[in-house]
């Protein structure tokens, strides 16, 4: 097996961006989801809500984010120009976050149509102690976990039941493996990605969002949640959840990744 895919989403709900090898630190994959943009109630804006966020494409240059979408562009500085910080809201969390200026919070408002701030996360945000490895570990503006990996062989698998095939951003994975069987990474509980070693603690529960288009913004009916419902629907307490793909923490702080990197499992469930 091997680590066949490396994304990162700097701003959260926006288009990836595909990369050869990564830095990861404690919150995750350098940048990923560091931004979020929120409401006027400071709570944060998904593609559950604004599907077409996924039509914003991101590059990041040497000291700025580059945002391209619907023929407008802006330039935005990694980090804000003044110290100015607001609680947010992101799932059951409150995390201190700093706040963009605003023509930058003017240009998102006007192409969503809805007031907006782009914020920066500044505070710490725990992962939920009931699948956190230990009381450090954190997240960024990720829905719950630092790391998402999915596997090529599973994606591959449920393309068999889809008269239309999809591809694996819809899944917004951070890692993708290649090689295993399919849906193998259910079973595992401890894996090393080149030097690194990662706890997998959580199946990823799966949402409205794997029907939008990621690189238009549109929805494409109900798939592919409709046949993950009859194929992949598991009970998790007393819930029923469709599942894909598994959350991890890294048992490291910091580390690197390349794709290519071999996967090996140490431990299973």
């Amino acid at each position: 097996m091997f680590l066949s895919q490396i994304s990162i989403y700097p701003i959260k709900s926006m288009q990836g961006i595909s990369l050869k090898e990564a830095q990861f630190e404690s919150l995750g994959l350098r940048f990923d989801r560091r931004w979020m943009l929120v409401d006027s109630n400071l709570r944060f804006m998904t593609q559950r809500e604004y599907p077409q966020l996924a039509a914003f494409q991101i590059s990041i240059l040497d000291k700025e984010l580059r945002v391209f979408a619907f023929r407008e562009y802006l330039s935005i500085p990694l980090e804000p120009a003044d110290e100015r910080r607001l609680s947010v809201n992101i799932w059951e969390s409150h995390v201190e976050a700093l706040v963009y200026e605003n023509h930058i919070n003017e240009w998102f408002s006007g192409l969503l149509g809805i007031e907006c701030k782009l914020v920066k996360i500044a505070g710490r945000r725990q992962v939920d102690s009931n699948y956190a490895v230990s009381s450090e570990d954190v997240v960024s503006f990720a829905d719950g976990y630092p790391f998402l990996l999915t596997n090529q062989a599973s994606l591959e698998s449920l393309n068999n039941y889809l008269s239309v095939p999809i591809e694996m951003s819809r899944f917004r994975p951070n890692l993708v493996i290649s090689g295993a069987f399919p849906f193998a990474e259910d079973n595992w509980k401890r894996i090393k990605i080149g030097e690194c070693i990662f706890h997998v603690v959580k199946p990823c529960s799966r949402c409205i969002v794997t029907t939008i288009d990621q690189r238009t913004g549109r929805k494409m009916g109900d798939e592919p949640l409709k046949t993950l419902n009859q194929i992949r629907s598991f009970v998790i307490g007393d819930k029923r959840k469709v599942l894909f793909g598994q959350n991890l923490i890294a048992a490291q702080r910091s580390g690197s990744l390349k794709v290519g990197d071999l996967v090996k499992v140490i431990e299973e469930k």
